[in-house]
């Protein structure tokens, strides 16, 4: 079902909502909103774009998801909140925040002290989904466990039925596009499970199509391997505890409740966006500075401590996967290493 500019959409829970859809910046052309509404679903299709309309656009984001949290709450939709930690990520922040407020689910945001415009950005979303976020001090380290450690304590402290664990390159998805975030954890939660992993895709750049980076790149951007060095691989989301939620421990991967941990055998889907061009990644990754407690201590971060940027070479189109629509990924056969391994000392 597709809405022009100033129709009137029924949530069908006796809310209805004015959609502006000239008004949607090219980001937010495609609004695909499903949280149990009795398979309601919202498609804004592609409008002309002026830069002018942006802010009137995320008013409407703001409007509707006011009406949408409201229609959930009635219909027992699960509230999912996601624990998002950022640093320097204005390139993919805005993409990962209006996937999880398309699909219902709410974020905060832990800031390691970024130094570009990552807040500037997170910040127009106050309101449209955005519930809160925190400034983490950055001592010129990647403190990845003092990072996930914070978002043990948020799990404890914020208000939520299911809790998220991501970073900013990651787009997550339900196991199919006929559903959404909430309405599949819903699902999954009414099957008893409380926890649920996700199959990673990692998109990477080509030799024949070798730089993404810009506004469009989950547009552009369609070539990628399956992910999966170890099983469970990607635990990333988890029903409230009355105790601890840990996830320090495996360095994120997994996840230990004082009792039983009950994974949904139906794995969600997450679109990993390691780097957008060769320039990219050694920007990404070429300035981080990695604790030895954490690189030799605890085996964690593989690859990028060690990662020569001067080296890195593209695959060619035939050594990866491309697929067309999300519902093509295919999770056969995964890689065990990343590419970007092959360039590291």
């Amino acid at each position: 079902m597709a809405l022009i500019a100033g129709e009137h959409l029924d949530l069908q829970g006796g809310v209805s909502t004015k959609c502006g859809a000239l008004a949607w910046p090219p980001s937010l052309i495609r609004l695909v909103i499903s949280a149990k509404f009795s398979n309601c679903a919202i498609l804004v299709e592609r409008p002309a774009w002026h830069p002018e309309a942006y802010n009137e656009g995320l008013r409407n984001l703001v409007e509707l998801n006011t009406h949408i949290a409201h229609a959930a709450r009635e219909r027992n939709s699960p509230r999912v909140v996601a624990v998002l930690t950022t640093r320097n990520e204005e390139r993919f922040v805005a993409g990962c925040l209006e996937n999880l407020f398309h699909q219902g689910v709410q974020v905060y945001i832990c800031d390691n002290q970024s130094t570009d415009r990552t807040l500037e950005i997170a910040q127009r979303y106050r309101g449209a989904g955005l519930i809160g976020f925190e400034s983490i001090p950055h001592n010129g380290w990647y403190c990845w466990e003092q990072l996930l450690r914070r978002k043990e304590e948020l799990f404890q402290s914020l208000e939520a039925d299911w809790l998220m664990h991501l970073d900013a390159d990651e787009i997550h998805l339900p196991p199919t596009s006929y559903s959404s975030l909430v309405s599949a954890i819903a699902a999954a939660d009414a099957l008893g499970f409380n926890a649920i992993e996700s199959s990673e895709f990692t998109f990477i750049p080509t030799r024949e199509a070798p730089d993404h980076d810009n506004p469009d790149y989950q547009h552009t951007l369609r070539t990628y391997y399956p992910f999966r060095p170890f099983s469970p691989h990607c635990v990333r989301a988890y029903k409230k505890q009355d105790g601890p939620i840990e996830i320090a421990w495996s360095g994120g991967h997994r996840v230990r409740f004082e009792g039983p941990v009950r994974l949904s055998p139906e794995r969600f889907r997450m679109k990993h966006y390691l780097f957008l061009s060769a320039e990219h990644a050694a920007r990404k990754y070429g300035g981080r500075r990695f604790l030895s407690e954490e690189v030799d201590g605890r085996g964690w971060h593989g690859w990028r401590p060690r990662l020569r940027p001067e080296d890195i070479q593209l695959p060619d189109i035939t050594q990866v996967r491309t697929t067309a629509t999300d519902d093509d990924l295919d999770e056969a056969n995964p890689w065990l290493a990343h590419w970007l391994a092959r360039y590291a000392s």
